[in-house]
């Protein structure tokens, strides 16, 4: 089965081409940061012309790269939510189209899922597991108990882990997306220079919070600025506010698996790439006796690869499956669990 995914939900246009559900053909990626990184931060308008202008050209590369024809496909998956309404809408309605135009099935696919089984894309995991959904618009943590069953834990309760990297790297100075940013400068800073508040919210909660290490960040850096006093560099900033973010996002983790009683865990999202997170999580999960897997940089952010292998797993769930194209629509706050 060759499976077309398409993924429009924030600002990367991309699409994949996925064979039987584990050989990836092709995924390409349209990066839009060089259009929003002069406003700070991704303008919604401007995000969903851009999915309009360079969606068939995504398309048609994917399929080149694949080597197969739009006439070969058998299954489109595409995300439907949640995300930015304007750049949804351009994917959902493209793969509408493709979809009665050759009377294929079309599956809508929860971009959050799409995260969760990214990691089936390298490895065949064993279930259940605690998965990490960390990026610029989600914290979550689930429990994943098979394809289409999960239960969650914890959220943030403001600012997404990815979010408040953003925000952190532009009161530093620099442009959107700020994560890398962030990951480079405490790459090259002294992490214990300074140590910024960790939010653990009430006992045993297994929530997140990163508004006040944010505001924190912010107050050191004016209080600096205002006493004129030669302080703490960038780099002792962005690396004691990298190690406030990942101490607490490993920490979670590790009181997901005791509370669960389980032992396999999954960080998968934008900033499961930061090589902090990934080299922490992987440290306390080998102390703890717990095995982790993180899925490869390119499938950490949004692709249209965890798309095509989520939207697989629905239809081999249901292989009578057919979309009712007049009804299946975007949906910017769909839930998961």
């Amino acid at each position: 089965m060759l499976v077309l995914g398409l993924e429009t939900s924030c600002d990367d246009t991309a699409a994949a081409v996925l064979k039987d559900g584990n050989k990836l053909l092709s995924n390409v990626i349209n990066d839009q940061s060089s259009i929003h990184s002069k406003y700070g931060g991704i303008v919604p308008e401007l995000a969903g012309r851009s999915h309009i202008d360079q969606l068939h050209r995504v398309i048609e590369q994917s399929l080149q790269t694949a080597r197969v024809e739009l006439k070969d496909i058998d299954l489109i998956a595409v995300t439907r939510g949640p995300g930015l309404i304007g750049s949804l809408l351009v994917g959902v309605n493209a793969a509408k189209g493709i979809s009665y135009g050759l009377d294929i099935p079309l599956i809508g696919v929860n971009h959050l899922e799409g995260h969760l089984l990214a990691i089936f894309l390298q490895e065949q995991i064993k279930f259940p597991f605690i998965s990490l959904v960390v990026s610029g618009g989600h914290t979550d943590l689930y429990r994943v108990d098979n394809f289409g069953s999960y239960k969650i834990l914890g959220r943030t309760r403001d600012d997404a882990a990815g979010e408040s990297f953003d925000k952190v790297a532009k009161m530093l100075g620099h442009k959107y997306p700020g994560g890398p940013i962030i990951e480079k400068m405490a790459n090259e800073g002294n992490k214990n220079a300074h140590k910024f508040p960790r939010a653990y919210l009430e006992k045993d909660s297994l929530d997140f919070s990163f508004s006040g290490v944010k505001t924190s960040v912010k107050t050191f850096i004016n209080k600096n600025q205002e006493s004129n006093v030669a302080g703490l560099s960038d780099q002792d900033i962005a690396a004691g506010f990298q190690e406030a973010v990942v101490e607490v996002l490993s920490k979670k983790i590790i009181m997901a698996c005791q509370k669960e009683g389980l032992s396999r865990v999954v960080v998968t999202g934008g900033v499961a790439a930061n090589g902090a997170l990934r080299r922490v999580v992987a440290l306390e999960c080998e102390k703890a006796g717990y095995e982790s897997w993180f899925p490869d940089p390119i499938y950490c952010t949004d692709n249209a690869a965890m798309i095509a292998c989520a939207g697989f797993q629905k239809y081999k769930a249901s292989p009578n499956y057919r979309a009712d194209l007049l009804n299946l629509d975007a949906t910017a706050n769909l839930s998961l669990a």
